[in-house]
């Protein structure tokens, strides 16, 4: 067991320390290495994706709190966690020590200026691919047309551009309550 344990760990230390641009970018990386390991499948990736968006805290966090629980129960969830965080506190403590001489440094700026559109694919990546999961069903193995995913994404969306004052947790409730009226007709 702690073989295993120690496998979800570096797993997930992995994703925090290859993936930069927050929780967003993370996502491809999240699904390949979890659907390589066999510890998710699609259905589960895209549900904990919309679970982990809808509950307070760090996106990062969330999933490989409630991938590490799904997977080993609550030690699963703690070794999963500390894997995904633990990257990112090391990286934050050396830079905070070497900071003044690490971002004037001509090889961090050119870094930096490479990463901006390397993370700006990635986040496309992850929101094409559960736009493509909602609408299309799992579209790699069989392939379903889910009107109702579609009709609450074309309501949220109308709603967020027409009414201003709505803010995200609005949606996020709106569409909530539309998926579970609408799922149960």
């Amino acid at each position: 067991m702690i073989l295993e344990l120690l496998k979800l760990f570096f797993v997930f230390f992995r994703i925090g320390l290859f993936t930069f641009g927050g929780g967003y970018a993370m996502i491809p990386m999240i699904r390949q290495e979890m659907l390589n390991g066999g510890y998710l499948s699609v259905d589960q990736i895209n549900q904990f994706i919309g679970i982990a968006e809808s509950t307070p805290g760090p996106f990062a966090v969330n999933i490989a709190t409630f991938a590490g629980y799904h997977t080993f129960g609550v030690i699963g969830a703690v070794f999963a966690t500390l894997g995904v965080v633990l990257p990112s506190f090391i990286i934050i403590l050396l830079i905070a020590y070497y900071s003044d001489q690490f971002i004037k440094t001509f090889i961090a700026q050119t870094i930096l200026s490479f990463l901006k559109p390397v993370i700006l694919g990635l986040i496309f990546a992850a929101g094409l691919g559960v736009l493509l999961h909602a609408i299309l069903g799992n579209y790699l193995v069989e392939v379903t047309f889910d009107y109702i995913a579609l009709i609450i994404f074309g309501v949220v969306m109308i709603l967020s551009r027409l009414v201003k004052k709505l803010t995200p947790i609005h949606l996020v409730l709106i569409s909530a309550f539309m998926g579970g009226f609408l799922y149960l007709l």
